[in-house]
């Protein structure tokens, strides 16, 4: 029992993890570049820019987490409702309600116990920030970058890039590396703002957790659309994802889905 807990708190960071990846972002200067990897540059060095510079604002998050039995029957369905802040670059999420109700005490405990895992898993200070801290140099460095073409999305002009890691073997001990040695995908990124409009993300092989010693993470199929809300500022407005896996000997299936809404700038910011 101690070790299905685990790899379900495990499994769920991970999934956090991946939801933040879209995040939220504020605008830069349009500029024509050649290369995918200017263009990851330049994303890059405006986020070191405006980290500490932000505006801050609120917004609703409605999260819905189905488990599937192994026939594809939804066998636990959760929806939780947060409110987020984010301010000075860094996000607090407030769980407000769980099933139409006010979060009982196991759901607050779950929710410490699931930021107690990410931060474990990521690390103390990535945890804390704007889901958009993955722009880091050290992070994007991991990857290779291709530039496929130019596109409109939603009415606005965008650069798809394909992204593949570098480093395809597994290498490190933590979750997270060995995660991320194995995803691929493509992102769009806007060409007047430099900031990520759509994001599809996929897992090339399967992954041990814990040595696969409790389990495997099969599959992770996400995707992220993100809505310009103001000036300059970007937000994730959708995402779905399907998770698959194993925990001991028995199969794992999880869909996630998420939306925002609600945008507000908060007082004195």
């Amino acid at each position: 029992m101690v070790r299905l807990k685990l790899l379900r708190r495990v499994s769920l960071s991970l999934f956090s993890l991946v939801l933040s990846l879209g995040g939220v972002g504020f605008a830069s200067e349009s500029n024509t570049v050649p290369s995918a990897d200017e263009l990851i540059e330049r994303a890059v060095a405006h986020n070191e820019e405006t980290m500490a510079n932000k505006s801050g604002f609120s917004y609703v998050k409605v999260s819905v987490i189905e488990e599937l039995d192994s026939s594809g029957k939804v066998k636990e369905r959760k929806e939780k409702v947060y409110e987020i802040s984010c301010r000075a670059g860094k996000t607090h999420a407030k769980l407000v309600e769980v099933n139409g109700h006010a979060p009982a005490g196991g759901d607050l405990k779950e929710q410490t116990e699931n930021e107690t895992n990410v931060r474990q898993v990521v690390g103390e200070s990535r945890s804390a920030h704007d889901p958009e801290s993955f722009l880091t140099r050290d992070l994007v460095g991991r990857f290779a970058f291709t530039l496929l073409g130019q596109t409109n999305l939603n009415g606005r002009t965008t650069y798809e890039i394909a992204f593949e890691p570098k480093f395809p073997q597994p290498q490190g001990r933590r979750i997270l590396d060995r995660v991320l040695n194995r995803i691929s995908g493509t992102l769009w990124l806007d060409a007047e703002e430099f900031e990520v409009a759509r994001a599809d993300i996929h897992l090339r092989s399967e992954v041990d957790l814990l040595w696969g010693v409790i389990g495997s993470l099969k599959k992770l199929a996400y995707s992220v659309t993100r809505t310009r809300v103001g000036d300059g500022i970007w937000l994730n407005s959708f995402s779905i994802g399907d998770f698959e896996g194993r925990k001991l000997l028995d199969s794992m299936r999880i869909k996630l889905k998420t939306q925002t809404s609600n945008f507000h700038p908060l007082a004195g910011s």
